[in-house]
Formats: structure tokens, sequence, C-alpha cells
């Protein structure tokens, strides 16, 4: 059982609070991911986790064993808490041959050397480094590298594994190999795994469930990747999970709504969307949830810049003095006679909008 509960867990670092009663699940065998901008706490609950810190407040508990108390000042040593961990930085030892790196953690428990070696072996075949094993880092790639150190941090067999950024320093081709192997690792192996980064591409990738967090170290929203892009609470996690567009509208007595910059008529408030006495709007979307033709959208609108980017067009688009960013496949407007140049009069239809409150009267 490797469920991991953070039980009202504050710290402070220099009279600076990072966080403040914190309170959450990552249930045994899923792959959890914190993701956040940088300097928000997220690497602090990874190292809460693995033993590196003690909270202030608050307790933690790894399955039935509370392995942190606040209040006691209480933290098993890490060592004891069967979690690996993988940093951004790999940390291979550079005068270790592959297996050597791999076998180092057996070896420091005391396991029988041959034992140890064959461990070794069977976790570098999950990684795929079997026929490198003999090999020193300096003949490795950035991916390799950041291979051996997944298995050094597997080969304990630990029920946790804590992956702090670990893709990052790579490019992004091997970035997206490796974020497919994690999760496939994570399947295999059944391990409980805990992911922080500021990557919103892998963490939409690999995880079961993601945890957006602020700058502020709170949590704005738990949820299935699915479940979090399609239905962001708010602008703040709407915007950190993609490229978006904002677009702040006004709502009139009559029930109509309008640009705030521009004045033009926008569309209708859908029915289920509550007012409140809430006067203002952003309405929401994604580049690719914006329609553009020729004419008979709903919006009129005038390209202002176009980009194109492989098989996407990006294009900036002007809308009375309201600005979007909109894109479509190439190979598909190309086809429909629907490519734009800068200065191009155009209208625009939303596919899906999401409307997000911005104050409310209260008489």
């Amino acid at each position: 059982m490797a469920e991991i509960k953070f039980n009202s867990v504050s710290k402070s670092f220099d009279k600076k609070q990072v966080l403040k009663n914190l309170s959450f699940t990552i249930h045994s065998g899923e792959c959890f991911t914190i993701l956040g901008p940088s300097g928000c706490g997220k690497t602090v609950i990874l190292r809460l986790i693995a033993g590196f810190e003690t909270p202030d407040e608050g307790n933690i508990r790894i399955g039935e064993t509370t392995v942190a108390d606040g209040s006691k000042g209480y933290s098993l040593p890490p060592e004891n808490r069967n979690i690996g961990v993988v940093f951004q930085d790999y940390a291979v030892w550079p005068h270790m041959t592959v297996l050597e790196n791999v076998e180092y953690p057996l070896k420091m428990q005391g396991v029988p050397k041959e034992e140890a070696i064959q461990r070794a072996r069977a976790t570098l075949k999950q990684v795929n480094m079997e026929e490198l094993e003999n090999r020193l880092p300096y003949q490795l790639s950035g991916g390799q590298q950041q291979r051996v150190a997944l298995a050094r941090a597997l080969v304990s067999r630990p029920a946790i594994m804590l992956l702090d950024e670990p893709l990052s320093n790579l490019d992004a081709n091997l970035r997206e190999e490796m974020r497919f192997e994690i999760k496939e690792l994570q399947r295999s192996t059944n391990t409980t795994i805990l992911y922080v980064t500021h990557d919103q591409e892998v963490a939409l990738a690999i995880s079961d469930r993601i945890a957006v967090m602020n700058e502020r170290g709170e949590f704005q929203q738990v949820g299935t990747p699915q479940e979090i892009y399609e239905n962001a609470v708010n602008p703040f996690v709407f915007q950190f999970l993609g490229i978006s567009n904002f677009i702040p509208v006004i709502v009139e007595e009559n029930g109509s709504t309008r640009l705030e910059k521009g004045g033009s008529m926008f569309l209708p408030l859908p029915k289920e969307v509550e007012i409140r006495g809430c006067r203002k709007f952003l309405a929401a979307c994604r580049p690719m949830d914006i329609e553009i033709s020729k004419n008979g959208g709903s919006l009129e609108g005038k390209i202002v810049r176009k980009a194109v980017l492989g098989a996407i067009i990006d294009y900036r688009i002007d809308l009375g003095g309201t600005l979007i960013r909109a894109q479509t496949q190439t190979e598909e407007a190309s086809i429909k006679g629907l490519i734009f140049d800068e200065g191009e009069m155009c209208t625009a239809d939303f596919a899906r909008l999401i409307w997000y409150p911005l104050e409310e009267t209260h008489g």
C-alpha cells in the first residue's frame, strides 16, 4: 500500500510561508502530477514526502505509517521510507559504469553481489539500457543518462517514485520519448509516482490525475487531465494548460453581450451560465476552438499577424480592438482555400467557450 496523504501540512522558510494547511491524497499505484509555476512550492512537497524536509504543522502518511508530524517535530529518515527519487540533473556518478551506477543502491543496502547484479541488469532491461551496461556516463546521451537515473531509483523496488522535473534538460524529441517510457514503467511496476513540473504537455501525457498549483502554494484544481483541460475551474488553471484566449465581455441589462474593447456585439451567454449580479465575464477558448472563414461567421475581424508553423498556421486577429489567437491545420485550410494573409478581413466562429465571471455587484 503506497497511498500518500497530506493532512493540513504547512511549511515556511525564513519566515516565508510556502505551504499552508495543504491536504491531498495520492492513490496507491497512480501517477499524480503537481503542475505549477517555478517557486510555487511543488518541489517542497516532494522533499517533504522524501524526508528531506520536516513540516512545521500537519502530518504526512504513507500507507498506514505516519512518516512526518509537524506538531511533534518527527520525521522518519529518508532511507526508511522505501522511496526512489529522480532529480532534474540526473546525478549519475561519472566514474562508474551504467551497471555500477544502478547496482550502487543495492550495495549500500548490503544486498549480496550476485543478486545485486541480477537485479541491476533486470532493471536496466526495464528502461531499455541492458546493452549499454559497461559504458560510462560521458559515453551516453542525455536521454540515456536519464534512463540510468530512473533505473537506479527503481532498482530498490520502491513503493513510491518522486520525479522532480526529470525531463527539463532534454530536447523536445527526447522529452516526448521519455514521458511515454515513464508512464509505461509506472504501469508495469504499479509504483506510485509523484511528478512535479511546470510543463503542461508532460503533465497531460503521463498523469492519472493532476493538481494545478498557483504561486501561493495553493491547489486550484485536482482532476484527470481531461477534466482539467476541458473544464478548468478558473482562468489561472485554463491559462496554465495551454495557449489561451481571454475575451473581456460585458453583459447588458437586456442580457445581450458586447466586447469590452471595441464595443461590438458578442455571442450570447449560454442559458446554463448564471449571472448572479455579474456584469463582466471572460470568454475563454483555445486557438483551435476558433474557426475562421471568408464570410458568414459570427464576428468580423482582421488578420494582423500570420505565422506558418509547419502543420499549423497561427493567426492573430483583431476583433475591433480585441485581439485573439486562432490556429488552423495548414493542409485542411489549403484544401478549403482558407489561408489568409496579413491585413485581410475574415469572420470568426467559436466551437467552444468557457465563461468566467470577473466581478459581482452587491446591492
